[in-house]
């Protein structure tokens, strides 16, 4: 993973492969660009060449200011670095810096961009003023280091040639004081979260048959226990004797069985405790009621809640903060197959409810019903689930902005953390109505609506889930289904594939509940 460093060396004389300042967009009606804090030396060094200098240059280039925009120029000696590249930061903010979304998106732009660069330096504005407060200083330098690692992310696992660089190996962030207690601990948080995404992505990136229910729990459990996690992995035996039984009907149609990886951090004095969940489908072809063959090899990334549940718990080990945290990732493989559940089965949950299963492709309730009443027993204070759970919630909210549904003060919580790291979520509504349309004649619940009516799909998912949960827990249900993987083109700090939402998220709100005492 791309090292992160911090320096407070004049920008021109770093000795890295390029230098990287930030441009705005003039918003004067004409085409001038502004350079933003912290170029002003190099600018400098631009200052007796012909053609106006560093802004005019990059305005003559094609620069226009606008976020995430790289433009290159070769230094030929006015700097130390060989090269000069400004990334956009959108128009000038009136009396602020930037946002931290902005600087995100712009430091992962760059970073992309160089590719191939054994060392970069990043010189992005982290306040409006020559020594930030605290609180610019710690967002800031978060901002721009996040952005910077993610942006430089690539999965290149299965690739024996071509012509891919390799991601950038070093990047220095700029900052007044390096040696300033702050900012370094931002930074090492910078590298624990920035980790986890990445580990997130990687499982998300892996090929299907090389992730399929066992090689995942083993996988988790082995990387749990590096971080000093007490861990428990439940095989298919375990599964049925403890009564398991949304999982292991999902796992039927598998030559490859389910497993149960619960993974526990239990500090000394927490008061407060958090259950996370995260469904595990390792690929999902639906089942017997079978997807569309077009773009089904993208379900290899219906595991995302389960690897960014884990990747989160890892995090939190190095972190350390004082809550208790236990985690449950139900993995099953949903296959076609003689022996693959069937629409009409009637399926006996953990917590005994009765369900009549209508679609096997709503798998991930199936497992997330389980699993959530098992969390419950733990007696949390809050409970986090995430799953790529419905296209629904892709019709809803589009690919970016992932539903929130459960107690409605959490969802809200969930909304602002998101908002503050850049992992939007908007909070939806868990109808009365939705939940009558989904009663059955046989069995205490259908899996999905009983007359196959699929408005409000996203909110089924989520009434669904809610019959699992034990009262007085405040519980948050994150559909993921859009945000955890990206099929287009790269941008800002999103690589195609895998994003790891939203690992950013759930350690913010651990941290943030630790914070409560």
């Amino acid at each position: 993973m791309t090292a992160l460093n911090l320096v407070d060396t004049d920008p021109a004389e770093l000795a890295v492969d390029a230098v990287v300042v930030g441009v705005y967009a003039h918003d004067g009606g004409d085409a001038k660009l502004l350079l933003a804090s912290g170029a002003e030396s190099v600018a400098a060094a631009f200052s007796d060449r012909p053609g106006g200098g560093l802004a005019e240059t990059l305005r003559v280039l094609g620069a226009t200011g606008a976020i995430g925009e790289v433009t290159k120029v070769a230094a030929f000696g006015a700097v130390a670095a060989p090269l000069v590249v400004a990334v956009g930061l959108g128009p000038e903010p009136a009396g602020a810096a930037p946002a931290a979304e902005t600087l995100r998106r712009a430091a992962g732009a760059a970073t992309r961009a160089l590719a191939g660069s054994a060392s970069v330096a990043l010189v992005l504005p982290l306040s409006d003023r020559d020594t930030p407060t605290d609180d610019e200083l710690t967002a800031g330098v978060r901002a721009v280091a996040e952005g910077a690692v993610l942006g430089a992310y690539q999965f290149t696992g299965y690739k024996t040639k071509g012509v891919r660089k390799d991601p950038v190996r070093k990047v220095v962030l700029h900052v007044p004081d390096a040696a300033a207690r702050l900012a370094k601990a931002a930074v090492k948080r910078s590298g624990t979260v920035t980790a986890a995404v990445t580990r997130t992505r990687d499982w998300i990136n892996t090929a299907p048959n090389e992730l399929r229910p066992p090689q995942f729990a083993e996988q988790a459990k082995e990387a749990a226990e590096a971080a000093q996690l007490d861990v428990t992995v439940l095989d298919e035996k375990a599964l049925a004797k403890q009564g398991y039984g949304g999982i292991l009907a999902v796992g039927l149609g598998s030559a490859a069985a389910p497993r149960m990886v619960r993974i526990a951090y239990e500090p000394a004095g927490a008061t407060r405790r958090v259950a996370l969940v995260g469904k595990g489908i390792t690929f999902d072809t639906g089942g017997v009621s079978i997807k569309p063959a077009a773009g089904m090899w993208e379900m290899k990334s219906d595991m995302s809640g389960a690897a960014a549940v884990v990747s989160t718990m890892i995090a939190i080990a190095a972190l350390k903060p004082k809550v208790a945290v236990v985690a449950y990732a139900p993995m099953a493989e949903n296959m076609a197959s003689g022996s693959a559940y069937r629409p009409g089965d009637v399926v006996t949950m953990y917590n005994g409810h009765k369900v009549e299963v209508l679609n096997t492709d709503a798998e991930g309730r199936m497992i997330l019903g389980d699993a959530i009443a098992r969390a419950c027993e733990d007696d949390p204070d809050y409970l986090f689930e995430v799953s790529t759970l419905t296209g629904g919630q892709v019709i809803a909210l589009g690919k970016r902005i992932s539903g929130v549904m459960g107690t409605p003060e959490l969802c809200e919580r969930v909304r602002d953390a998101g908002e503050r790291v850049g992992e939007p979520a908007w909070p939806m509504p868990l109808p009365e109505d939705v939940r009558k349309g989904m009663d059955s004649e046989v069995a205490d619940i259908s899996q999905v609506n009983a007359g196959m009516d699929r408005a409000g799909h996203m909110l089924q998912g989520g009434v669904f889930l809610s019959e699992f949960v034990a009262e007085g827990v405040q519980w948050a249900h994150i559909d993921i289904a859009g945000p955890s993987y990206h099929s287009g083109e790269a941008f800002g700090y999103w690589a195609k594939g895998g994003t790891g939402v939203p690992v950013r998220t759930l350690i913010g709100l651990v941290e943030e509940i630790a914070a409560e005492g």
